[in-house]
């Protein structure tokens, strides 16, 4: 009898391979599970938060879960070129501000629409994302940080110290307050916080979706070669600058799409916040806490961090100012010493085992499960 030779043997009906894992229809099976549950825990997800503002009446709790859907989304925009592309960038705050600015002067002195000023905020942030770029990417680690934070800082003394740019009005150290005149859509302005909840809701979805994608595509195989191996990249024919522009573009783009948000939801916004150097390392720490270059990561450091950053403003914020970034320095430190790739990874292994455990997949020891026979179960 002629046919594919098999590798390893056969147990009560099941194919254990040398490798040790487990081939035929009960390993489908499991898989087949392990989809199903996981696509169920997703749709209970999305369920939970589409509801969590009835659930939620309280406006400052909610005020504090619509900021840590933001900070889960500016992170996961850093995390396009800080986590992918495996630099340190810390002048991203600069985007925020160029978003936030142009939407806000385009709407006060020309009355166009919020939603409007986002798109060409995004683009404008792009521009200058991109001339940042070009000459800070020839630069290697600690240069490259102080190489984006020079920047971030020249262009925020400047907008500070100066009230026009051209026929554009900056207002200068005074800060640019937005009447809450006209409410609704069209406006980007509600008199609830409901209405912003579920646009950063939205916002973060489509980000997360984004950066998967990248992280599947050629763009994210070449970052990842270029972050690590520069070298070794180059000389397989990957053009690492175009990929690491590419990712810059657009953590640009949508960073300053934030920007807008902020100064929509806030009505007033000043360069010593919105483009200040304690927004960019709270956004690197969120990143490197969470866990750089992941999905989940983001949203994990956002979801840990924000409260705390929230609450020592709220209950130290006289006495003991930044204390928040003193707390993410010492939960940095000790994350870097005990789970270097961030808390997503001792909790993806935890997620995994449950989602196994309710797929039918027993795991006797790490790295191997084993599937349960049909004579077993019976």
């Amino acid at each position: 009898m002629t046919g594919k030779k098999s590798s390893g043997f056969s147990v009560e009906g099941v194919d254990y391979e040398k490798t040790g894992g487990i081939t035929g229809p009960e390993s489908d099976n499991s898989k087949a599970n392990r989809k199903k549950i996981e696509k169920l825990l997703l749709a209970a997800t999305l369920a939970a938060t589409l509801v969590l503002p009835i659930v939620v009446v309280s406006p400052t709790y909610l005020h504090i879960i619509i900021l840590i859907l933001f900070y889960a989304y500016l992170t996961s925009c850093w995390n396009m070129v800080g986590g992918f592309a495996g630099v340190l960038p810390l002048g991203h705050s600069v985007f925020i501000g160029c978003g936030a600015y142009t939407s806000t002067i385009l709407s006060l002195q020309y009355g166009l629409s919020p939603w409007l000023g986002m798109i060409i905020g995004g683009i404008l942030a792009t521009f200058i994302g991109v001339l940042i770029a070009l000459p800070t990417f020839k630069l290697r680690g600690a240069y490259f940080a102080l190489a984006t934070i020079a920047f971030a800082e020249g262009i925020r003394v400047m907008i500070e110290n100066i009230d026009y740019l051209g026929p554009f009005n900056l207002n200068g150290p005074r800060g640019l307050q937005i009447p809450p005149l006209n409410t609704g859509f069209t406006s980007f302005m509600f008199e609830t916080k409901e209405p912003y909840y579920y646009i950063i809701l939205v916002m973060l979805i489509a980000i997360l979706t984004l950066t998967w994608f990248i992280s599947r595509s050629k763009l994210g195989f070449y970052l990842s070669a270029g972050g690590e191996e520069p070298e070794a990249a180059m000389a397989l024919g990957v053009n690492v600058t175009r990929a690491k522009l590419t990712a810059m573009a657009m953590s640009s783009f949508f960073t300053a799409l934030a920007g807008t948000f902020y100064a929509q939801f806030s009505l007033f916004i000043h360069p010593k916040s919105i483009i200040s150097l304690d927004l960019s390392f709270e956004i690197a720490f969120i990143a490197l806490i969470g866990g750089r270059g992941s999905i989940a990561g983001p949203v994990l450091g956002a979801l840990l961090l924000r409260p705390v950053s929230d609450f020592s403003r709220i209950y130290f914020g006289d006495v003991l100012p930044g204390l928040h970034l003193v707390i993410f320095g010492g939960v940095l430190i000790l994350v870097m010493i005990y789970q270097p790739r961030g808390i997503q990874e001792p909790l993806t292994r935890v997620y995994k085992r449950v989602v196994d455990r309710l797929a039918g997949i027993s795991v006797d020891e790490p790295g191997k499960k084993v599937g349960k026979s049909k004579e077993a179960t019976a």
